[in-house]
């Protein structure tokens, strides 16, 4: 399992456009072979800062499956255009888990 971990800063005062954009947006990401769960996060301390968590089988599952579909640029004209600056992606694996 791979975790896919971006920080997202959204530009100012869109933050509710950005969030019912997003929830539409989740259709395309869940229809990818490989897609295993999704969780967007809002920072406390500053509204306009999240983080997006999306759980694949692989890492070729969201860099090929994902990013070369017409799902993706579906995602990419709903999102894309509220971060400022463009997120940093980057992908994870579980060493220690303690649920």
């Amino acid at each position: 399992m791979i975790l896919e971990v971006a920080t997202l800063k959204i530009k100012e005062n869109l933050e509710q456009q950005f969030e019912s954009d997003f929830l539409e947006a989740g259709k395309y990401i869940s229809s990818i072979k490989g897609y295993k769960s999704h969780s967007l996060r809002k920072c406390i301390e500053q509204r306009n800062k999240y983080i997006l968590l999306v759980e694949w089988e692989t890492i070729k599952d969201h860099s090929i499956g994902f990013r070369t579909s017409d799902a993706y640029i579906k995602w990419k004209t709903l999102l894309h255009h509220y971060y400022n600056p463009f997120p940093v992606v980057e992908h994870y694996k579980t060493i220690i888990e303690n649920k």
